[in-house]
């Protein structure tokens, strides 16, 4: 199943319905509260740039964008005692599966990554009522992802992976026109000897209200908390708008 087909122009004003329905919250957000949070950033990495950073044998990784996470801006592991519960999100294993996947530990019990990203944002993202149980917070994800439907936007753009480089200018225009914002676009510096950075990751923020916004911090806003990816040595960091950047199409292809 591939994600689904959206017009790219919908999203400058794509809003989600804020659920009304009375649950009983873990906690409830308010201005005062330590966990209070602006923004959620959705983020999306690229497998094979994955796989690149890692030493992990990574088996045929996924050609397509596939979710990071969901992220809360500035809280980190808000509930503790609030554990991941597989049992919760059965009913979203298909999807989860594709969509979500561990693509370091594929041969894994890949339930750990889920348990990671629950345990260190879900359990943050639930101050908003909308994403207060473990399945509304996943579920969330999900249907935001289809809605962003980068993978699609990015080939109606011309941009899809290849030997050849890209210039950064031209992916954030090409984003910008679609989704009328501004995500946050990562790279994977230029190894020595080689003249190109690699796209990593694409984040897209959103307010509390579930609607598109840009990711760069508006006035009286802190900064967001670390949530960047790391493995080993390897590190992403905000891409340059100077160097080529480099799509790639395997692991291995990189000239």
């Amino acid at each position: 199943m591939k994600p689904a087909k959206l017009h790219c122009w919908f999203l400058g004003c794509f809003s989600v319905a804020l659920c009304c329905c009375c649950a009983s919250d873990k906690f409830t957000q308010s201005d005062n509260h330590p966990h209070t949070w602006k923004k959620l950033y959705l983020a999306h990495h690229w497998p094979v740039t994955v796989c690149k950073m890692s030493a992990n044998d990574c088996q045929d990784p996924p050609e397509y964008w596939t979710i990071h996470g969901l992220w809360p801006d500035k809280t980190e592991e808000c509930n503790r005692t609030w554990h991941f519960n597989v049992t919760e999100i059965k009913d979203l294993m298909s999807d989860m599966r594709r969509y979500w996947p561990d693509v370091l530990h594929s041969s894994l019990n890949r339930t750990q990554f889920w348990k990671h990203e629950w345990e260190k944002h879900g359990t943050c993202a639930a101050t908003l009522q909308v994403l207060n149980s473990q399945k509304k917070y996943f579920g969330k994800a999900l249907e935001l992802y289809q809605h962003v439907d980068l993978n699609s936007c990015l080939l109606k753009a011309g941009i899809k992976p290849s030997s050849s480089y890209y210039q950064m200018t031209a992916i954030k225009e090409a984003l910008t026109r679609f989704y009328g914002v501004m995500p946050k676009i990562q790279c994977l510096p230029p190894e020595e000897g080689e003249k190109a950075q690699t796209i990593g990751q694409i984040e897209f923020c959103f307010t509390k209200e579930l609607q598109l916004r840009n990711c760069t911090a508006l006035k009286g806003e802190n900064e967001p908390v670390q949530a960047d990816l790391k493995l080993g040595t390897e590190e992403l960091s905000v891409c340059s708008d100077t160097l080529p950047t480099y799509y790639p199409s395997q692991v291995q292809d990189h000239k």
